[in-house]
């Protein structure tokens, strides 16, 4: 039924969860996983009185997020080879994390997104927002929450 699926992690333990239901559908629909993180775009950090606060080189700050993405989709790797299930992972900066996962469930020709809710709730889900609620919300490709 399913052909690739798209599991986007932010290293919580909740995505955790989310990865081992993601390998476990893959092997029994003989699916890929294609794992996707997204990572901060890079800031020069300039405040109003034009000094630097927390200045990182663009360099630098690409090399920090390379390490996060290697290490948050690392996870990914582990599960879905321990599985034997085919994989590959991909990752972006960007500033709007829920568009970046559409925008790769597009790309990558997924046929379902799988990924965790924090299952935040009231006034909190309203100042903090919610990638998942927000990829529930304009994406065209089915999405299968975990909690």
């Amino acid at each position: 039924m399913f052909k690739n699926i798209l599991l986007p992690t932010d290293g919580s333990p909740l995505s955790a969860s989310a990865i081992k239901l993601a390998v476990r559908l893959a092997k029994e629909q003989k699916a890929w996983v294609t794992g996707f993180w997204v990572g901060p775009v890079w800031n020069p950090g300039v405040r109003e009185d034009s000094s630097l606060a927390g200045y990182v080189p663009p360099r630098e700050h690409a090399a920090r997020v390379k390490k996060m993405a290697e290490r948050n989709l690392g996870v990914v790797k582990k599960a879905a080879t321990a599985s034997g299930v085919r994989f590959k992972v991909d990752y972006v900066t960007g500033s709007f994390p829920y568009d970046e996962i559409i925008k790769a469930a597009r790309r990558n020709r997924c046929d379902l997104i799988v990924m965790a809710s924090h299952g935040r709730r009231g006034i909190s889900k309203l100042l903090l927002g919610s990638e998942t609620s927000k990829v529930l919300a304009h994406s065209t490709v089915p999405v299968l929450v975990c909690r």
